[in-house]
């Protein structure tokens, strides 16, 4: 009699523990001011891109570095230039690598962090950032410089990109 009371018992926790997919709409953390959009949480998918865009960078896998970058990207660096595409991307990195080593300065750095998130469909057709995720990253180097990046990904691969580059933070 007590295992049929302890079987009973049993399948009530696991009916009652049971749940069921939630129909809810997704919860807003924000807004995009001239278009009214929301803006929520994105995918790790998103985040996976910029990390393998962050290792073939630094590895200067550049063919690699190419595969995730879109044809027709536009590609913003902290100095003011812009990159077209893959093929304009890596070149603009190799110049900077060129650079760095002939001023005996380390070709490292790390990612503080990075988080994706999206925004909501828009009404207007002629909006575009609806189609994929944005990632917000950071990155310090040896040299106490700290970029500040934007990353458009859409269906994995690297849409649009922004750099700024600042100085540490002293108090």
């Amino acid at each position: 009699m007590k295992n049929y009371i302890y079987l009973l018992f049993g399948l009530i926790i696991l009916v009652g523990c049971e749940t069921t997919p939630c129909d809810c709409e997704e919860k807003s953390n924000g807004f995009v001011e001239r278009s009214g959009q929301t803006i929520m949480l994105g995918s790790d998918a998103s985040v996976e891109v910029v990390k393998q865009i962050d290792n073939a960078w630094k590895s200067r896998d550049y063919e690699t570095l190419k595969s995730l970058v879109a044809d027709d990207a536009k590609l913003y660096h902290d100095d003011g230039r812009v990159s077209t595409g893959g093929e304009e991307f890596v070149a603009a990195i190799e110049s900077d690598y060129t650079e760095m080593v002939a001023e005996g300065k380390e070709w490292d750095w790390v990612m503080n962090f990075a988080f994706a998130v999206k925004v909501s469909e828009s009404d207007d057709p002629e909006e575009f950032n609806d189609d994929g995720e944005w990632v917000s990253a950071r990155f310090t180097t040896a040299s106490d410089e700290i970029y500040e990046e934007l990353y458009y990904i859409i269906d994995g691969k690297l849409s649009w990109w922004g750099s700024a580059k600042r100085g540490l933070y002293t108090e």
